[in-house]
């Protein structure tokens, strides 16, 4: 089995990384200073060890040998962030087989619609992985010995063809993957964790547990609820977990924050908050619940973003105040 990591970040680069160590044909699809980097070696490091993989770079999904071999045509998997899809899928659509399946290893839920209108095989995957890329070249994993979980499953329901074998495939790894049928409830359960990524890019990570990150976790859970969305319990999201991911640092440092943190520390220029607190605007605005946390947040990350503001260049504080939820509640 062939795979094609169309942006190897934290979470492309370090699942392409592993399944190059297991002995996969792996292409990694990076630009800027950290595909350049790339091109001599992906320095992957991990609470227990850091190698260096000469992991085949390009820059254009046009220059990877696509052809299909006795495995079948290549998998995608899609790790750009939501903001990103369109242009990826641009690429792709021209270059790559039109029966190749694509996994959306992608927070929020909307990626994958829009993957199915131009690829049938398209797969969702739900992802737990505490990882970083804030230096060009390196990928830091923050959890051993399992690295993540990485389940998935066709989109919209269903294992697919194709899904115990990538699950398999990556499962030889240091990650675990279960293949899911319902995989969409699990992307649902993950969208409204991630409602709080804005709050820690904002205003640092002890914002991510407040109450305003909570407030926006109230808003989306009514906006699925109205929108008799089916949506995977807590419970069943600790069951997974469990004690699996143990947190602790690699060479490069600590666990800092997540991937819109990443992005604002990046000074990326763009952040995904469109794909997860719009996404709960969205909802509410077409079933008739109020989403003003939601939408606070999402133009005040995207203008950060736009305006190369830091990570956590707002007081929580303030912030909250500016939202009317009370930072002591």
């Amino acid at each position: 089995m062939r795979f094609v990591v169309v942006g190897a970040g934290a979470i492309g680069g370090a699942v392409g990384g592993r399944l190059f160590e297991r002995g996969y044909d792996v292409t990694l699809v990076a630009r800027g200073d950290h595909g350049r980097a790339l091109q001599s070696g992906l320095v992957l490091e991990a609470p227990d060890g850091t190698v260096t993989l000469p992991i085949t770079v390009v820059e254009d999904p046009a220059q990877v040998a696509w052809e299909g071999d006795a495995d079948g045509d290549p998998v995608v998997l899609l790790a750009v962030k939501g903001q990103h899809t369109d242009h990826a899928l641009t690429q792709l659509a021209v270059v790559a087989p039109p029966r190749a399946p694509v996994v959306c290893m992608q927070n929020g839920v909307e990626n994958e619609r829009r993957v199915l209108r131009h690829f049938p095989n398209t797969y969702g995957m739900c992802v737990m992985c505490p990882a970083t890329q804030l230096r060009p070249g390196v990928v830091q994993v923050h959890s051993a010995p399992v690295s993540g979980l990485l389940d998935l499953g066709k989109f919209p329901l269903g294992v697919g063809e194709h899904g115990e074998t990538i699950a398999s495939a990556i499962a030889t790894t240091t990650f675990q993957s279960v293949a899911r049928p319902d995989i969409m409830r699990w992307k649902y359960r993950k969208l409204l964790m991630n409602l709080a990524n804005a709050v820690e890019a904002l205003a640092g990570p002890e914002g991510r547990y407040g109450p305003l990150a909570r407030e926006a976790q109230r808003e989306g859970k009514e906006a699925l609820a109205a929108a008799g969305i089916d949506v995977a319990s807590s419970e069943e999201d600790r069951e997974r977990r469990g004690d699996f991911l143990q947190i602790a640092a690699t060479p490069s440092g600590e666990w800092q924050g997540g991937s819109s943190w990443q992005s604002l520390a990046r000074g990326a220029g763009s952040i995904e908050a469109e794909f997860l607190n719009g996404e709960i605007v969205l909802l509410g605005g077409l079933h008739g619940v109020p989403t003003p946390v939601n939408s606070l947040l999402q133009r005040l990350a995207s203008r950060a973003a736009a305006e190369g503001a830091g990570a956590g260049a707002w007081n929580i504080e303030e912030l909250s105040e500016l939202a009317d939820v009370p930072h002591g509640a």
